[in-house]
């Protein structure tokens, strides 16, 4: 087998995933935050922010799941089962939020599409946290074969990230309507985004110190000699970026704060790289372990190399040509 497939391929879906949890993540987090608005009107404007880019931030979840079957078979055939509830009430939620996202709009009443369009993102956010934590704390894997229950996943740990993950996603949420909107939304958002940064670093640091001392692999892979010494600047630029997304937020700045949520997203991103590599499912099936046949894996590469351009193309041309921001009265329909 060729080494090197297997790698590009999960730089691949890790890069589907990063963009998918960023993107899709503000526009879950407007979801979550959507009961804090004073009125429908308000509403409006948060859902015109998001309007021509919700249904494409979703493409990169396509592409993560699709890429993990095509490349990854046998790891697609462990995470199924293992966590088949979360993963089935995720889709289901996103399902039923895009419909309440288009349904409110022409509804007499949308007191009901309201709870709708909140209820989905938050429980999509919840179930993307547990499958998180059930990565995390690892997969029972016999003879290739998932070898848990189907609440393997269901655990204090997995719940702390379930709950970790939505308050991050309603801080991205935050401070996209801090850079993307004008009047009462915006300064309310610019008062809770701080609020959530402090959540979400709590929630950081309890994760943080948490899998180390329940997971033994981890803890070596971070603080054994002389790992420590490589690995120390990822907390340290994570409190740096916290700090400047804070400061920010204090001096009036529109987009600083966005930027430095996403920084504090992919240095959270690094850091679970760090501790997983190779494993694809941890902690025992790595990605060459379960890598499919080398022709396969070139033969879909090809084609992800011509298309992947593309997509990036077309998501920055969506966010050049709908740069600014949304004014009062501003609705999605």
């Amino acid at each position: 087998m060729e080494w090197y497939l297997p790698l590009i391929w999960a730089g691949v879906i890790g890069t589907a995933v990063a963009m998918y949890v960023i993107l899709d993540g503000f526009d879950l987090g407007i979801g979550i935050l959507f009961p804090f608005a004073d009125n429908d009107r308000e509403r409006e404007q948060m859902m015109a922010s998001v309007k021509p880019f919700w249904d494409g931030n979703e493409t990169w979840l396509v592409m993560g799941g699709g890429g993990l079957l095509v490349a990854f078979p046998l790891a697609y055939s462990i995470l199924m089962p293992a966590f088949y509830i979360p993963i089935i009430l995720m889709l289901l939620a996103l399902v039923f939020r895009g419909v309440a996202f288009e349904f409110r709009g022409i509804a007499g009443s949308k007191m009901k599409w309201n709870a709708a369009f909140t209820g989905g993102s938050t429980l999509a956010a919840l179930c993307q946290g547990l499958i998180l934590g059930g990565m995390i704390q690892g997969i029972k894997v016999q003879n290739g074969a998932f070898a848990g229950g189907a609440f393997e996943w269901a655990t204090p740990f997995a719940l702390t990230c379930a709950l970790g993950v939505t308050v991050g996603y309603a801080l991205l949420g935050a401070t996209w309507l801090v850079m993307k909107t004008e009047g009462a939304i915006a300064r309310r958002a610019r008062q809770q985004a701080p609020m959530l940064l402090l959540a979400v670093l709590v929630f950081m640091g309890i994760v943080s110190l948490w899998t180390p001392l329940s997971v033994p692999r981890i803890a070596e892979r971070w603080f054994s000699l002389p790992n420590i010494f490589y690995l120390w600047p990822v907390p340290l630029l994570t409190a740096l970026v916290a700090y400047l997304g804070w400061r920010g937020l204090q001096r009036g700045s529109d987009a600083v704060p966005f930027v430095s949520v996403i920084g504090l997203f992919l240095l959270g991103y690094l850091g679970l790289v760090i501790s997983w590599f190779p494993y694809i499912v941890p902690p025992s099936v790595t990605v060459w372990d379960a890598a499919a046949v080398p022709v396969s894996q070139m033969f879909m590469l090809v084609g992800t190399l011509i298309l992947l351009p593309i997509i990036l193309g077309y998501t920055a041309l969506v966010y050049w040509v709908f740069r600014g921001k949304v004014r009062e009265g501003e609705s999605y329909h």
